[in-house]
């Protein structure tokens, strides 16, 4: 099954949007660090089924089969949010990094409203730009896997040289252990334009470009740009766009209030819907009819 990653600074709604997407029960808190174990789910990714296409009756094994949307199950984990100097074990850093090895895409929750600072501490709405989130955390895994190829980089670089191993062999040994495959490395060394017979002339910012590339090839993000019912996040969401970044907005809260109506029976809805049917006015409080 394949593995997403549910990724963050701490406070912007992760465990909401997790247990949203999963209906597992992680801690939800308006605090940093409420996650301090890794929460694992499956959620699901809508898809049309072709039943309807066909005119068949569906009965999947392994998915499930809602009114002609097909829902294919992901394995999720929600970790410890990131905080500034992760990669150097500040924070939960070393936890979060080491739950990230076998995700392949990455879902990275935003606070798009801004009203939460470089640490998950609350802040008036639009203080934080939430750019500055996005390219703090890419930095942040590219410094961390920068890491794991650094430290023996100069035995590397000599064994290159000498013909007793190639590049792509030794960074793929190197990095096995968050999923780096050959042709990923192969990918990134052309996408970076770097020669790996000319690797004792690189430079630092050749390896960290080598990196991003590797970074983005096997671990690709997706902006989950939470809290869109705040001010100033439609503003901030449009600045994210312009910076040609994926981003879906969300409302972590209300989608999970809408998955527990739905259980309870409150509610007729399909995840992920645009709509939902009230099925028994009589059932709901006023809080609720409101």
């Amino acid at each position: 099954m394949v593995e997403l990653g549910v990724v963050g600074k701490p406070n912007v709604g992760k465990s909401t949007f997790f247990n949203a997407a999963t209906m597992a029960n992680a801690e939800i808190g308006s605090y940093p660090f409420t996650t301090i174990e890794a929460n694992v789910g499956v959620a699901y990714v809508r898809y049309k089924c072709p039943c309807r296409e066909f005119n068949v009756k569906c009965n999947p094994r392994n998915s499930l089969c809602l009114e002609g949307t097909r829902f294919i199950p992901v394995r999720t984990i929600d970790v410890a949010g990131l905080v500034p100097g992760a990669h150097k074990g500040r924070g939960l850093g070393n936890q979060f990094l080491d739950s990230l090895r076998n995700a392949k895409v990455l879902i990275h929750v935003v606070d798009a409203s801004g009203s939460t600072d470089a640490e998950g501490n609350p802040v008036p709405p639009g203080t934080r730009d939430p750019i500055e989130d996005i390219r703090f955390l890419e930095g942040e895994i590219d410094l961390w896997v920068y890491g794991l190829i650094k430290k023996d980089w100069g035995k590397i670089v000599k064994q290159v040289k000498m013909g007793v191993y190639d590049l792509v062999s030794l960074l793929e040994r190197k990095l096995t252990g968050i999923g780096v495959k050959e042709n990923e490395i192969k990918r990134a060394l052309m996408e970076a334009e770097l020669d790996p017979e000319s690797i004792d002339k690189w430079k630092e910012e050749d390896v960290m470009k080598l990196v991003r590339k590797l970074r983005e090839i096997n671990k690709p993000i997706i902006v989950a740009a939470n809290k869109i019912d705040l001010d100033k996040s439609r503003e901030n969401i449009d600045r994210i766009r312009e910076e040609e970044i994926d981003v879906v907005p969300v409302c972590a809260e209300a989608e999970l209030v809408l998955r527990r109506a739905a259980k309870a029976g409150l509610i007729k809805y399909i995840p992920g819907s645009n709509h939902f049917e009230i099925l028994d006015d009589s059932r709901l409080n006023n809080r609720q009819k409101s």
